[in-house]
C-alpha cells in the first residue's frame, strides 16, 4: 500500500483526558504543551522525573504510580505512549487502536497512528513542523525548519510588509550591552514592526542596519533642542510621532531602567496619554563584565555585587552615592560610566578603608568586536586608564573576581 503523507490538524484537548504512559524524559518535555493546552492529563507510570513529579505535586496533571493495564485508554482523547517497556507500548497502542484514540508514540513512529510536529510558538502564531512520512523523519531537521520559521516571525523577516502587526505607540527597547544578538526576541520584533527609531549613541548600532529602508531612525543627541533640556526634547520627540499614528520605537543601551532614564520618559507619555511598552534588555553591568570573563559572583570570593554610576565624581555635591559605604563591601562594584572619574573613585574607595591592591577591571566596547579588558589596581587604575588610552563605553569592575576571571577566561561566542 502506497504510503500517504500526515494530515495535519491542531487539537482542541481543553477539558479533554489525555494518557500519558510514562514518566520520563519525553513525557516532560511533552507534559507543558499538554498542561498549557489544559488537557485533563492522566499519568500512568511507577516512576517520573523530578520535574514531572512536580507538576503532579502542584496539580496540573494526575499521576497513578504504577505500570500500564488494559483500559488505561478506554476514555481518552490522545494518548501519548513512552514506556521503556516494549511490550507495554505495543499492548497500550493496540488498545488505542481499537478504541479510537489517536496515539503517539515515542519508541515506534511507523506503528504510531499520530506524530508530534516540532513546534514554537509567536505572537499567537504557532508553528508545527511535520514530514511526510515516517521513513523520512528526521527530527533534527524539523527542529530547524522551525527555529527560522519562527525567528523569521519573531524578527519582522517572514511577515511581508502589508501584513506586518503595527501598534501606534512608543516602546522603550533595552538593546542590550552591544552585540546585536544580545537584544531579546520582543526587541527585535518591535525594531521590525517601527516606522520610526530614535537611538542613543550607546545602542547596538548594527540594529539599525538592519531596518527596512522606510524606517525613519533618529538620533537621539542629534535632536534639536533649543530653549529645552535634551530629555525634554526627546519626550517631544517620540510623543510627537506617536501623537501622529505611528510605531516608534526608543532604543537604548543596555537596559532602559539602568541609568537609562526610562521612566522619565514612560511618565512624560502617560502624562500625554500615550500608551507605553516597556522591554527589558540585558544590562551591561553584567554581561560586559561576563563577556571578558569576570563573574560578578562567585562562590568563596563575592557573595554580593553592586551597580554604581560614575558620571559624577565622589565629591561631586550632585552624586547619590555612598562612596564610604561602598568601600567597606566585601563584594563586587561595577561602575557605569565612570571611565574620567576612575582616579578619583579609586582614591576614596582606598581612602575610606579598601585595599590600594584590590584588583580593577576596564573593559571597553564589551560584547563588540572591538572589545577589550584592560586591568589594573585600585593604586594603578588612574594611571592605567591614561596610558592605555581606555575610552567610553567601558565598564569597570572592582573586586577580587576580576582575579577569578583572569584565571578562567571566557570562551569567545
Amino acid at each position: 500500500m502506497a504510503e500517504h503523507p500526515a494530515y495535519p490538524v491542531g487539537l482542541r484537548l481543553t477539558g479533554r483526558r489525555v494518557v500519558v504512559l510514562g514518566g520520563g524524559q519525553v513525557a516532560q518535555r511533552r507534559l507543558p504543551a499538554l498542561i498549557a493546552a489544559g488537557a485533563d492529563v492522566l499519568l500512568v507510570s511507577p516512576e517520573a522525573t523530578p520535574s514531572v513529579e512536580a507538576m503532579a505535586d502542584a496539580g496540573e496533571i494526575t499521576w497513578e504510580r504504577r505500570a500500564y493495564t488494559s483500559g488505561d485508554l478506554a476514555d481518552a482523547w490522545y494518548a501519548l505512549i513512552a514506556t521503556s517497556d516494549p511490550d507495554a507500548n505495543a499492548a497500550a497502542s493496540a488498545e488505542a487502536e481499537r478504541h479510537r484514540v489517536w496515539c503517539v508514540r515515542s519508541d515506534d513512529a511507523d506503528a504510531a497512528t499520530a506524530w508530534t510536529p516540532a513546534t514554537g510558538h509567536s505572537e499567537g502564531v504557532t508553528v508545527a513542523v511535520l514530514t511526510t512520512n515516517a521513513r523520512g523523519r528526521d527530527p533534527r531537521h524539523t527542529a530547524a525548519i522551525r527555529d527560522a520559521v519562527v525567528e523569521g516571525l519573531r524578527d519582522g523577516t517572514l511577515v511581508a510588509p502589508h501584513h506586518r502587526t503595527r501598534t501606534p505607540g512608543v516602546a522603550l527597547v533595552g538593546g542590550g550591552p552591544g552585540d546585536p544578538d544580545l537584544i531579546t526576541v520582543r526587541g527585535r520584533r518591535l525594531l521590525a514592526e517601527a516606522d520610526v527609531v530614535i537611538a542613543d549613541r550607546l545602542g547596538p548600532r548594527d540594529l539599525l542596519a538592519e531596518l527596512p529602508p522606510h524606517v525613519e531612525v533618529i538620533d537621539a543627541a542629534k535632536i534639536p533642542y533649543g530653549r529645552y533640556m535634551a530629555q525634554e526634547a526627546i519626550n517631544n520627540a517620540l510623543i510627537e510621532h506617536a501623537r501622529q499614528g505611528r510605531s516608534v520605537v526608543r532604543l537604548k543601551g543596555g537596559d532602559p531602567y539602568v541609568f537609562g532614564r526610562g521612566m522619565e520618559e514612560l511618565q512624560a507619555l502617560a502624562e500625554a496619554g500615550i500608551p507605553c511598552t516597556v522591554v527589558p534588555g540585558i544590562s551591561s553591568s553584567i554581561s560586559v563584565p561576563g563577556a571578558a570573563g569576570i563573574p560578578v559572583t562567585h562562590r568563596g570570593v563575592a557573595h554580593e555585587f553592586t551597580v554604581v554610576s560614575g558620571h559624577v565624581a565622589p565629591d561631586d555635591e550632585r552624586s547619590l552615592v555612598d562612596w564610604p559605604a561602598l568601600a567597606k563591601l566585601t563584594g563586587t562594584l561595577v561602575v557605569l560610566m565612570g571611565v574620567d572619574k576612575i582616579g578619583r573613585i579609586a582614591e576614596t574607595l582606598v581612602a575610606h578603608g579598601k585595599s590600594p591592591d584590590t584588583p580593577v577591571a576596564l573593559v571597553q566596547e564589551g560584547t563588540t568586536a572591538a572589545q577589550r579588558r584592560v586591568d589594573a589596581t585600585l593604586a594603578t587604575v588612574a594611571e592605567t586608564v591614561v596610558a592605555e588610552d581606555v575610552k567610553p563605553p567601558a565598564v569597570i569592575v572592582v573586586g577580587e573576581v576580576v582575579a577569578v576571571g583572569s584565571r578562567t577566561p571566557a570562551q569567545g561566542a
